[in-house]
């Protein structure tokens, strides 16, 4: 199989894949009450040219896929291409972020038709929070569908939370506990400058802070690294089912093991989060080109993969699009 390398000879072979821009949460961060212009349907990529790419791009050393949104159990469909996907040869990791809200219906469906793990973006347990951040009565959706998942064999199912400063940094302790009596992996992400409200860094709660306080809890043991960590470094409270990750990209970035690419609802393909460089892919889809256009299209993207985000620099402007719109 092949290798694909970028200028800075990092391995890619990451693919996040954005399905819609589409979202059934109002989160306080990413959106608006009104939510934002959303990407008319015509321009959004078919699910047969999402298949066509990947499997161009597993071709030239793609194995990891992930479906993202906006939301992705909003868009119809979507577990039959699931089951296409998972049969693309090379692509040996397939997961999905979601924020939950729809998993209860949809974790076995999923499961059956290719999909490994799972990760739920989720904020906040207490259900007042909840609804605070994400403007949604949503919360004990979202719980039970954890529960299916942890019942239909996800594994693992994965928590994403962001804690905020000033918003919800109350919560730390009760995220770590589940892990004491649920097989969840809780990651704490550091707040990031991709949503609707202007950046400010006096909203990053360092995990520096979140991991002093869990240890009060227990001593936090390391765990050895596995392949599909990514950026976390893993810990595990003594006799914990689960285990707590922390992914620091504000404090201490990780930009020299980036091993991903992006494409957006759109067609864009995107190397970077911070950084609104984008090859739109979707003329040549539609006009014809055959895989080796697309190929050269993914080469030259690499080659202008930045080293690194410069969110720490003075000169650093927020990305032009939100997260909702690049994929989380």
């Amino acid at each position: 199989m092949k290798i694909l390398k970028d200028r800075y000879q990092r391995t890619i072979n990451y693919l996040r894949i954005s399905v819609t821009d589409r979202c059934n949460l109002r989160c306080q961060y990413c959106m608006p009450e009104e939510g934002i212009p959303l990407i008319d349907h015509e321009d959004i990529l078919r699910y047969e040219e999402i298949l066509r790419l990947v499997r161009v791009y597993a071709q030239e050393g793609i194995n990891k896929v992930r479906i993202t949104g906006g939301e992705p159990l909003v868009r119809k469909g979507i577990v039959n291409f699931i089951t296409e996907l998972s049969a693309i040869p090379g692509i040996r990791d397939l997961s999905m972020t979601t924020n939950g809200v729809l998993l209860k219906d949809f974790a076995r469906p999923l499961k059956v038709a290719g999909l490994k793990r799972i990760n739920i973006s989720l904020d906040a347990v207490d259900p007042e929070t909840f609804f605070r951040i994400t403007r949604r009565n949503k919360f004990h959706d979202v719980w039970a569908g954890i529960q299916e998942c942890i019942t239909v064999g996800l594994s693992p199912v994965k928590l994403n939370v962001v804690i905020i400063n000033g918003t919800n940094e109350k919560e730390v302790f009760d995220f770590a506990r589940l892990t004491l009596d649920f097989p969840l992996v809780v990651r704490f992400i550091e707040y990031m400058p991709a949503g609707e409200s202007r950046w400010n860094h006096e909203l990053v709660y360092p995990n520096s802070h979140i991991k002093e306080q869990i240890q009060e809890l227990g001593t936090l043991i390391p765990l050895p690294d596995e392949k599909n960590d990514g950026p976390a470094v893993r810990y595990q409270l003594k006799n914990s089912l689960g285990e707590i990750g922390f992914i620091n990209p504000i404090s201490s970035h990780f930009c020299h093991l980036c091993n991903r690419i992006r494409l957006t609802a759109d067609g864009h393909l995107r190397t970077c989060l911070f950084h609104d460089d984008e090859i739109d892919l979707k003329p040549f889809l539609r006009n014809g080109c055959d895989d080796e256009k697309l190929r050269e299209k993914l080469l030259h993207a690499l080659e202008k993969k930045p080293k690194q985000h410069q969110i720490h620099e003075a000169h650093f402007k927020k990305c032009q699009r939100t997260m909702s719109l690049i994929g989380g």
